[in-house]
């Protein structure tokens, strides 16, 4: 017997925007999710990483404590208290957005699988559901990649990477993206010994080129970072996982006793097998859609990584709000403008706007200006000498296209840029606000005020 809502929400991140929407305004709702609620976010990536990696910080730190006249030492690590602690606050954050979903009379649960079998019908274990109004927020998967022998061994996705029981002796990373980056740095700067394989020849290499150029100097000083390298296999060679490479031209084996794949994300189309209800996806697999975040379908909308605009929580959020407005109110066009993302790794990266690269490629013209963090009172006082601040201008207006930071506390700094940006204030916005002295943030003014010169 098929079921009819007004709603269903198929997962429970961000998507969970829209279902509270509908239920507190009357409507029946279904949400459907297989895992815990929260989404990846809450689950498998920022927040339990971000726990994890402060960790990792707290180590780093200690290591560099000599610098400043300090002499301390990390006398062990205590790795199942340091899971724990995060599994357990995960764990229960899930079971109690779950509880009160459960407790809301105009939402039902299915914590199965969905998967459509028409065009807006819905399996979901036994039953079948189905709405005039349904919401693709079922999110994105690690990418697995076809490298040979690869399924033959144990190896870990950024998944499993946050829960590992037992602390890795030399750990293998393919993939050099931020994902690959963070989790470098978490296992790392606790007493791993790490490898990073990377295909092209810089590390983070989506960022604007010179951050990208510095963060990988910055990794190759403290991991063994293999690039420009081709993975040609995978395969047992005693206890431990084997890697064999080629790196321009010549071969190459590495071995540990963990390998993780950090190759990117796919999205989770395939799995709902949303072919069946008629929407259409890109030669990627994520969903199109359109600026409304509506689908190819009337009445079946898409937000967060399985539309593939931003993979990013907040961005996800973004498009869950407005979802609400175009389902529900007076459509209005999602507005990404100042979309800004940030990488936790040691150092920092931090963005908003366009790279240089983009601009020179797109023939926008631009002014740049580029500060240290070492030549700042702060900067100088916690000895970040890899730090800089890159800023891109428009000539006449001053408007600002893009800001890149790199160094201790990017993901903060970037903020008064991306509000500078967001309410187009310029590049005055930023030099003539009055910043604390000699807080870091002075770095970001200083980087703004060289177009005054």
């Amino acid at each position: 017997m098929q079921k009819r809502y007004d709603v269903i929400v198929i997962g429970a991140g961000s998507g969970l925007t829209i279902s509270s929407y509908a239920a507190e305004h009357g409507m029946s709702v279904a949400v459907v999710e297989q895992g815990p609620f929260g989404g990846t976010c809450l689950n498998r990536g920022c927040i339990p990483s971000k726990m994890l990696i402060h960790s990792a910080d707290v180590a780093e730190e200690i290591k560099r404590a000599n610098i400043f006249g300090i002499k301390a030492k990390i006398t062990g690590i205590e790795w199942k208290k340091l899971v724990s602690r995060v599994n357990n606050f995960v764990g229960k954050d899930a079971w109690e957005i779950e509880k009160s979903n459960r407790q809301e009379k105009n939402i039902t649960i299915y914590k199965t699988q969905a998967k459509f079998i028409g065009r807006k019908t819905l399996e979901v274990g036994k039953d079948t559901i189905t709405a005039d109004k349904i919401f693709i927020c079922a999110g994105a998967r690690p990418n697995i990649p076809p490298i040979p022998g690869l399924q033959d061994v144990d190896f870990i996705t950024s998944d499993e990477a946050l829960r590992v029981k037992k602390q890795p002796k030399e750990l293998i990373i393919i993939g050099g993206g931020y994902i690959a980056a963070e989790l470098a740095h978490f296992f790392g700067a606790l007493g791993t010994k790490v490898t990073i394989i990377q295909r092209g020849n810089l590390l983070m290499n989506n960022e604007d080129s010179e951050i990208a150029q510095r963060f990988t100097e910055v990794y190759q000083r403290k991991f063994n970072v293999i690039l420009n390298a081709n993975t040609l296999r995978v395969f047992k060679k005693g206890k431990k996982i084997a890697v064999e490479l080629d790196v321009e031209g010549k071969r190459k084996t590495v071995a540990g006793d963990t390998l993780l794949a950090a190759t990117g994300r796919v999205p989770n189309t395939d799995v709902l097998n949303v072919k069946a209800a008629g929407v259409e996806v890109n030669e990627r697999g994520f969903i199109k859609v359109n600026e409304y975040l509506e689908t190819s379908v009337p009445g079946i909308w898409a937000i967060g990584d399985i539309a593939g605009i931003y993979m990013f929580k907040h961005s996800a959020n973004l498009e869950a709000e407005y979802a609400v407005q175009n389902a529900f109110g007076k459509k209005t066009a999602a507005d990404y403008s100042a979309m800004p993302h940030a990488a936790f790794s040691s150092p920092q990266v931090a963005a908003v706007g366009k790279t240089e690269d983009e601009l020179k490629a797109q023939k926008i013209p631009y002014l740049k200006a580029v500060y240290d963090f070492k030549d700042t009172g702060y900067g100088k006082a916690i000895e970040d000498n890899d730090g800089f601040v890159k800023v891109l201008v428009h000539p006449q207006t001053k408007e600002i296209l893009g800001c890149h930071i790199i160094g201790t506390d990017a993901s903060i700094l970037i903020h008064e840029v991306i509000v500078a940006m967001k309410a187009r204030l310029g590049a005055k916005g930023i030099t003539k606000a009055v910043h604390i002295h000699p807080a870091l943030s002075e770095v970001v003014q200083r980087a703004f005020s060289q177009f005054q010169q």
